[in-house]
C-alpha cells in the first residue's frame, strides 16, 4: 500500500520530496503515538486502578486522610468516622490484600503504558511484593520506641491537624476520644510480643514511660491547649463565646481523654516489665534477620546483600578516614577549628533558608518560592523527638510547609544551617514541593519510601557543608567545612555498620564498646546510648547514610558516561521529577536514561551520515524504500529532526 501511495507522488527535486515522506512518517508516529497513550492505551485504566488503590487505603485513619489530602470530598472520598485504625495482629488479610493488587497490576500491558505510568507501576509492584515478604516475622514490628514511636509522634501530628474548614475540628475533637482505643489495641499487640517472647527490654521500656510520663506530668498546662486555642483563634468564623467553649471543650477532652489514655498505655506497659530480653539486635530473635532484611527493603528502599553493603560503607569510611588524615597532616589547626573554636555567625532559621536559597541555584534547578513556616519543639517533648523534622503538605494544597526545629542540647551555628539544609532547601522542603508540583499519582505520597527521602536529605548535607564556607570568617574555612562534613561522615558510616552488626550479626553491647573503641568512642554513657539508640531504631542510620551513598554512586556512574557532557544541575532534576522510589527502580530510569542517551547520539551521528549519503547520492524512490526497511523507522524520524 505504501508503495502504491508512492507511485502517485509527482517527483520534485529529491530533497524535498524525502523530507515530505520523512515528514509523513514523523506525523503517522505521533498520530499513532497520541491515539496509543490517551485513547486506545492502558493508561486510563491504569490511572483509574492507581486512584481505586488510593482512595482506599488512604481512608484507612483519619490522620493519614488528613495528612494526604486537606479537601478529601473534592476527590469524592467520603471522610470515615474519626479513627486512628487499630495495630492489627491478623495479616492474612493484609497479605491477600497485597496479593490481589499484585496480580492486578501485572495484568496491565507495561509497554503501553506512558513512562511516568511505568514508573509507578514499577515501584507499586516492588512495594507490595516487599510488604507481604514479612510473613510470619509480624510480631517483630515495633508501634512505640522513646523517640519514633507512635506515642511520641503523635502529640505532635495533633498539635500540627490543620483546621481547614468546620469539619476538620469537630474531625479532630472526635479524633482525641480515638486515642485510648487505638492505644488498647498496641498494648494487644504487646501483649502477644510478650507472649512470642518479643517484647522490649526494660532498658527500653523505661524511657518510653520516661517520654510518656514527660507529656502528661503537667496536664492543665499541656502544649495542646495552648496550641488549639491559637488555631482557633487563627481560623476566624467564631465569636469569643465560640471560641471559649471550644477551648473548654478540647481541654475537657485533653484532661479526660488524652491523659488517660496515655496513662492507660503506660500501666499496660508495665504489667508487662521483665517479660522481654536485655537489649539486643534482631539477630537474636526467631525471625530477626529476615525481619531486618526486611526492614531493608521495605524501609531504606535497597535490596542490595547487606555483605555488598558492609563492604560499600567501610570502604567510604576508609576514604574518608584517609581524607581526613592526609588534611590534618597538612593543616593539624583544622581540628580545632572544626571542634569549635570557629563557627558561622549567629542567623535567624529564615535567614538562613534564604541563605541557602540563593547558594543552591548554580547546583539544582529552579523552584518557585514556596510559602514555608519555621517553628519549634515544646519544651516537653524537646528531649524525646529528633533535632528537627519536616511536615509534609496534604497533596492537595502542597501547604502549609512547616519546619521544627528541637532546641534540646547544644548546636553550632554550623549544625543549625546544615540541619535547616536538610530540612528546607534543598532537602525535605524543597524535594517535596518540586516532586509536588511533577502532579504524580496520588497513590505515590503512600508508598513508604524513607531511604529516598532521608538519603536525599544528607546528599544535600555535603553541599550544605560546602555552602556554609562563604559565611565563615577564616582563611581555611573552605577546608574547615569540607573536614566538618567529612567528619559526619564518617560518624554515620560508623552508626551503620554497626546497626548490621548489631541486627544482622548479632553484636551484643561488648562486641559494640570494642568496635566504637577503635574509632576513640570509648565513654561508657554514650557508648551505652549508641548502643541502646541503634537497638530501638533497626535500620534507621542506613535510611540517612545507605541513601545517601545511593545518590553518590548514582552521580558517579552518570559522570563516568557521560563524560564532560555531565550536568549536574541536570542530574539533580532527573531524581527530583523520579520522586520517592525504591532504589533499583530510581536506578533503572536514571541509568537507563544515561543509556539511551547515548543511543540517542549514536541514532543522530549515524542520521547524519544516511542524510550526507541521500543528498550527494541519486537514489530513487525504490532505492529510498530500501533503505528505509534496512535503517529503520527510528533512523529516518531521526533524519526528519535534523532537517
Amino acid at each position: 500500500m505504501f508503495s502504491k501511495i508512492l507511485s502517485k507522488i509527482p517527483k520534485p527535486k529529491k530533497p524535498l520530496w524525502i523530507a515530505l515522506i520523512l515528514a509523513f512518517t514523523l506525523i503517522l508516529g505521533i498520530s499513532i503515538g497520541y491515539l496509543t497513550n490517551h485513547v486506545f492505551s492502558e493508561n486510563a485504566k491504569f490511572e483509574a486502578y492507581a486512584d481505586k488503590i488510593f482512595q482506599k487505603e488512604v481512608s484507612g485513619n483519619t490522620l493519614t486522610l488528613h495528612y494526604s489530602l486537606a479537601h478529601p470530598e473534592k476527590e469524592g472520598i467520603l471522610r470515615p468516622s474519626p479513627t486512628l485504625g487499630t495495630a492489627d495482629t491478623d495479616m492474612d488479610e493484609v497479605y491477600s490484600l497485597c496479593e490481589e493488587y499484585e496480580e492486578k497490576l501485572k495484568s496491565f500491558s507495561y509497554s503501553k503504558l506512558s513512562k511516568e505510568n511505568q514508573l509507578t507501576l514499577d515501584t507499586m509492584l516492588l512495594y507490595f511484593h516487599t510488604q507481604r515478604s514479612l510473613g510470619d516475622n509480624y510480631l517483630l514490628e515495633e508501634f512505640l520506641s522513646p523517640s519514633l514511636g507512635i506515642q511520641a509522634q503523635l502529640p505532635v501530628l495533633l498539635a500540627e491537624y490543620a483546621f481547614y474548614e468546620e469539619q476538620d475540628i469537630k474531625d479532630y475533637l472526635s479524633l482525641l476520644t480515638a486515642i485510648k482505643p487505638y492505644f488498647e489495641s498496641i498494648l494487644e499487640f504487646e501483649e502477644e510480643k510478650s507472649g512470642a517472647g518479643y517484647f522490649m527490654s526494660d532498658q527500653t521500656l523505661d524511657r518510653i514511660l520516661k517520654q510518656c510520663g514527660s507529656f502528661i506530668q503537667d496536664p492543665q498546662s499541656n502544649y495542646m491547649l495552648e496550641i488549639f486555642s491559637e488555631k482557633i483563634s487563627n481560623y476566624g468564623g467564631f465569636s469569643k463565646k465560640e471560641q471559649e467553649a471550644l477551648n473548654q471543650k478540647h481541654e475537657e477532652l485533653v484532661l479526660n481523654q488524652v491523659i488517660p489514655a496515655y496513662e492507660t498505655l503506660m500501666e499496660g506497659l508495665e504489667k508487662l516489665r521483665g517479660t522481654g530480653k536485655d537489649s539486643q539486635g534482631l539477630a537474636h530473635f526467631n525471625g530477626g534477620r529476615q525481619y531486618y532484611l526486611y526492614l531493608l527493603q521495605s524501609q531504606v528502599g535497597s535490596y542490595v546483600p547487606v555483605e555488598k553493603m558492609e563492604q560499600r560503607i567501610s570502604q567510604q569510611l576508609m576514604d574518608d578516614s584517609r581524607q581526613i588524615s592526609l588534611m590534618l597532616t597538612e593543616q593539624p589547626s583544622l581540628l580545632s577549628k572544626v571542634m569549635g573554636s570557629v563557627d558561622l555567625p549567629s542567623m535567624e532559621p529564615d535567614q538562613i533558608l534564604g541563605a541557602l536559597q540563593e547558594k543552591m541555584a548554580e547546583d539544582f534547578p529552579s523552584l518557585s518560592q514556596p510559602e514555608y513556616e519555621v517553628r519549634y519543639v515544646h519544651e516537653s517533648m524537646e528531649e524525646f523527638l529528633s533535632p528537627a523534622f519536616y511536615l509534609t503538605p496534604p497533596i492537595d494544597t502542597g501547604s502549609p510547609n512547616v519546619i521544627y526545629i528541637n532546641q534540646y542540647g547544644n548546636r553550632s551555628n554550623l549544625e543549625l544551617f546544615t540541619t535547616l539544609a536538610h530540612e528546607g532547601f534543598p532537602g525535605h522542603l524543597y524535594q517535596t514541593v518540586f516532586f509536588g508540583n511533577q502532579k504524580p499519582e496520588e497513590i505515590r505520597s503512600l508508598l513508604n519510601t524513607n531511604g529516598y527521602v532521608e538519603g536525599w536529605a544528607t546528599y544535600i548535607e555535603s553541599y550544605a557543608y560546602r555552602y556554609a564556607a562563604s559565611f565563615l570568617d577564616d582563611p581555611a574555612a573552605i577546608d574547615v567545612t569540607a573536614l566538618a562534613w567529612l567528619n559526619r561522615s564518617v560518624n554515620l558510616s560508623i552508626y551503620s555498620l554497626l546497626d548490621i552488626g548489631i541486627h544482622y550479626h548479632g553484636w551484643n553491647a561488648t562486641k559494640t564498646a570494642s568496635f566504637l573503641a577503635a574509632f576513640g568512642i570509648q565513654d561508657s554513657s554514650v557508648v551505652n546510648e549508641i548502643f541502646q539508640y541503634i537497638v530501638e531504631t533497626p535500620a534507621n542510620y542506613l535510611n540517612y547514610y545507605w541513601g545517601y551513598l545511593n545518590f553518590l554512586d548514582l552521580k558517579s556512574v552518570c559522570q563516568q558516561r557521560q563524560g564532560e557532557s555531565f550536568d549536574l544541575k541536570e542530574f539533580h532534576e532527573k531524581i527530583l521529577k523520579l520522586g520517592p522510589v525504591p532504589f533499583p527502580v530510581l536506578e533503572k530510569y536514571i541509568k537507563g536514561d544515561a543509556i539511551e542517551s547515548e543511543k540517542q547520539e549514536a541514532l543522530q551521528q549515524a542520521a547524519l551520515l544516511f542524510l550526507f549519503r541521500i543528498f550527494l547520492s541519486g537514489i530513487t524512490s525504490e532505492k529510498f524504500l530500501q533503505l528505509y526497511k534496512s535503517r529503520g523507522q527510528r533512523l529516518c524520524l531521526a533524519c526528519v529532526q535534523i532537517l
